[in-house]
């Protein structure tokens, strides 16, 4: 199912990888997970983060936990820069197997994947708030003045 890594083979930046590269099942990547070999997925791509670990500026703790699986959320939470973002090209070894692959929501952790949902939300809670607001307000008058 999956395509085993050529050893000595250089991840290059993903722009000169030709489509069709190695493929790795989460399983195959699972087994990775050791500071002698560790892997892990970031947005659908497989990345050998070893040579890393000891560059890491979290420590090697840091990877090690997130060694052997999906590590997208943890490292979208953490906020890392653009430098970093640019460095994983390096590290870029193949994709996971469409097999494996679920479907990515928004690129940004919160945010809708369409502006006319924030649109809606932007407006709508606002304008509701104020009218529950003014019948409350009103309610409260009318009883004080009788």
């Amino acid at each position: 199912m999956g395509t085993e890594r050529r050893e000595g083979a250089q991840a290059g930046p993903a722009s000169q990888r030709p489509p069709g590269g190695p493929t790795f099942t989460l399983a195959e990547v699972a087994k990775r997970n050791t500071p002698s070999e560790a892997w892990l997925v970031l947005h659908g791509r497989v990345y050998d983060v070893t040579p890393f670990l000891h560059e890491h500026p979290g420590g090697e703790e840091v990877l090690l936990e997130q060694a052997g699986r999906d590590a997208t959320e943890s490292f979208e939470d953490v906020g890392h820069s653009v430098d970093a973002r640019e460095m994983l090209d390096q590290y870029l070894i193949g994709e996971v197997h469409p097999s494996d692959c679920k479907p990515e929501g928004p690129k940004v952790p919160g945010k809708p994947a369409s502006n006319e949902d924030s649109v809606w939300t932007m407006w709508l809670i606002p304008i509701l708030g104020v009218l529950i607001l003014g019948f409350m307000y009103r309610y409260y008058m009318d009883g004080r003045s009788s």
